[in-house]
């Protein structure tokens, strides 16, 4: 029945909104102490900028006796917003703006701040294009944005933050770049504004000590039935994971907690699809100083032997729930095709 089933929380989950965390997690026990950065998390914001709302024309970016291929099209609409890097290992590579989050911030104040001190311009986030994560220790926030004031930095106003700013409408390829690891978001940003995969989604205020996972865990069958995994402990709800905060932990991806758990309480030993991000909730200065955040995610198991129904779960405090209404059965299963994509 629906009374039995957590249907306000998976309307938010599904919505791209935030739901409470509580105080209790599921599987092994949480860490004692709260996430902090610069102490035991790392948190990067980058930004993909498209020259689509400040119309200005397209100048030469290099500095004065360097040699670079020529810009083969330029065209200030389609220029992507690029910065050329003042650190000393880096100095003169181009980059998308990033830079690391501060103590205290919001992850869009933190992108809005970053955009502004490395290219001089104000902008708009629009949504997340990509989570990527090595555990707790690093976690990167890369957003598509639009400009909506400022102007370009110039390189005689470098400073230690970015050499200067510049809308390039050539092949990223054709620049000297700080890493390749860019190439794979530009190409998502262009997907995204072709064809969006996926809702507009962007970070929820609301507080969270530790660094968790809630898990929106589906199982379909070929028949179109679909069952949920639900916790049991209190009131029905969705499974609510935490990261540890050992050394060990910090480098692990924010998958190892999911298997954990799944591993300990379905069987036979599930091997669930990927992880894909429903939303995310953080608030800045949570609880006693914190910068933890909570992570939406979905996953599907695959169907086993026999497929028709889920695995049995170990523990009596998890159960599958069948979803029945079918408005929500294809809310999920059409979420199921359009998430924010997490890499690790």
């Amino acid at each position: 029945p629906m009374g039995e089933a957590p249907v306000a929380e998976l309307d938010a989950v599904l919505g791209g909104r935030g739901w409470d965390v509580g105080v209790s997690f599921e599987g092994a026990p949480p860490p004692t102490g709260p996430i902090r950065l610069g102490r035991n998390a790392c948190y990067v914001v980058l930004a993909v900028l498209f020259n689509e709302e400040v119309r200005q024309p397209p100048r030469d970016p290099h500095p004065v006796g360097t040699r670079f291929p020529a810009d083969p099209s330029p065209s200030p609409q389609d220029g992507v917003l690029l910065v050329q890097e003042a650190k000393p290992e880096c100095r003169g590579k181009w980059y998308l703006p990033a830079g690391r989050m501060e103590p205290g911030e919001s992850i869009v104040a933190a992108m809005r701040r970053e955009v502004k001190e490395e290219t001089g311009l104000e902008c708009q986030p629009l949504t997340l294009l990509a989570l990527e994560e090595r555990g707790p220790a690093w976690i990167r926030f890369a957003f598509l944005a639009r400009p909506t004031g400022g102007t370009l930095k110039t390189l005689e106003e470098a400073d230690a933050e970015s050499l200067q700013a510049t809308w390039w409408a050539g092949d990223p390829c054709a620049l000297p770049l700080r890493a390749p690891d860019i190439l794979p978001l530009l190409d998502l940003a262009a997907r995204y504004r072709r064809s969006p995969p996926h809702p507009p989604t962007l970070p929820q205020e609301l507080p969270c000590a530790l660094l968790c996972l809630r898990l929106l865990v589906a199982f379909a069958n070929d028949t179109g039935d679909l069952w949920v995994l639900l916790g049991t402990a209190g009131t029905p709800h969705l499974p609510v994971v935490a990261c540890g905060t050992s050394r060990d932990e910090l480098h692990e991806g924010l998958r190892l907690p999911v298997l954990r758990l799944l591993r300990n309480c379905l069987a036979p030993d599930p091997c669930p699809g990927a992880l894909g991000l429903l939303g995310l909730q953080h608030r800045a200065g949570g609880p006693e100083g914190a910068d933890g955040i909570c992570f939406n995610v979905l996953l599907s198991i695959p169907p086993g032997s026999p497929p028709a129904a889920p695995p049995e779960p170990h523990s009596p405090a998890f159960r599958w729930w069948h979803v029945e209404e079918e408005s929500l059965r294809d809310r999920i299963l059409q979420r199921l095709r359009a998430t924010v994509p997490i890499r690790s």
